[in-house]
């Protein structure tokens, strides 16, 4: 106990410190500004382009938000942890642990936002140069179109810029085409190029028809899309309560064999070993279906 009590010391007079040192301005902000700072010094560019447009598209959390997050991971790992093994220690240091998890959260959080906004200008970029290809009969003139009309943003129409200068450079769509089907690997937009290739070098006939099946491959898409994301909402929430209970099992045990008979077992290295390994393994559980609820949105 006397190590725990010097801890708990520790941690007040560094808070002290801090708020000492830093009078007139919020502490929380302090650390949290801090932690950003370090986070943005290693993190991979990747985070930083979807972080940024997921300020941009108005859906990043606010300071208070993440604030009430740190705040409940830490309560619920603390609280988890003493559970299973009545330990100041343990429950301070698996706190702190879940609270690093925050950013890693965070970050799947962006993808997630940051793959339905591709998918959705994608949705755009297809639908609208198929129309305006019915209109000009030119694929670079529809891609003026589409460039010109203000329905897409960074990055896809800086990439549908490129695509017009480099049709114009080469003379050719062919590069231009390629260029695109790389960079976003979805099937309607290979599916589409191949059309358009078809289209301008076969002079393929009853075209119209072709790009009306094409529009309707996009809409069939775009619902099943839709469709999967509410699955997946259904799925997650029912999800996090499934993990939930999986952490609260530790109360069943204590019930049917007294918690007496648990404490004198939790003195027991490898009773200890064992409960640690259920807690890392259900945290495992449970960062793998966060991380599958949010990648990979609108893929096919």
């Amino acid at each position: 106990m006397y190590f725990e009590e010097l801890f708990i010391i520790g941690a007040f007079v560094f808070f002290i410190y801090l708020y000492r040192n830093y009078k007139g301005e919020n502490v929380g902000k302090y650390v949290v500004d801090q932690a950003q700072s370090m986070y943005d010094k290693f993190s991979p560019y990747s985070f930083k382009v979807v972080r940024e447009k997921t300020k941009q598209l108005g859906q990043d959390y606010t300071p208070r938000q993440y604030a009430l997050q740190v705040s409940v991971f830490a309560s619920f790992a603390a609280v988890i942890s003493y559970l299973y093994f009545y330990n100041l220690i343990i429950s301070i240091v698996y706190a702190l642990i879940a609270v690093s998890f925050v950013p890693y959260l965070a970050y799947l959080r962006y993808k997630k936002i940051y793959s339905e906004f591709l998918f959705e200008q994608i949705q755009v970029y297809t639908s609208n140069t198929i129309m305006e290809f019915a209109t000009t009969q030119s694929f670079v003139k529809a891609l003026e179109g589409v460039a010109n009309s203000g329905v897409l943003e960074d990055p896809v129409l800086s990439d549908v810029r490129q695509m017009i200068n480099m049709s114009y450079d080469n003379g050719t769509i062919d590069e231009a085409l390629d260029y695109m089907s790389k960079l976003y690997p979805y099937y309607i937009v290979k599916n589409m190029h191949q059309l358009f290739l078809q289209i301008t070098k076969e002079g393929a006939q009853n075209s119209a028809d072709s790009l009306e099946n094409m529009q309707q491959d996009i809409d069939m898409l775009v619902e099943s899309v839709y469709r999967d994301r509410i699955e997946r909402a259904s799925f997650h929430k029912s999800f996090l309560q499934f993990g939930i209970m999986l952490y609260l099992l530790v109360m069943l045990v204590q019930y049917l064999l007294g918690r007496e008979t648990y404490l004198v077992l939790l003195q027991r290295w490898y009773i200890q070993f064992l409960m640690h390994f259920v807690l890392i393994v259900n945290t495992y559980f449970l960062l793998k279906g966060e991380k599958y609820y949010n990648e990979n949105v609108g893929a096919e």
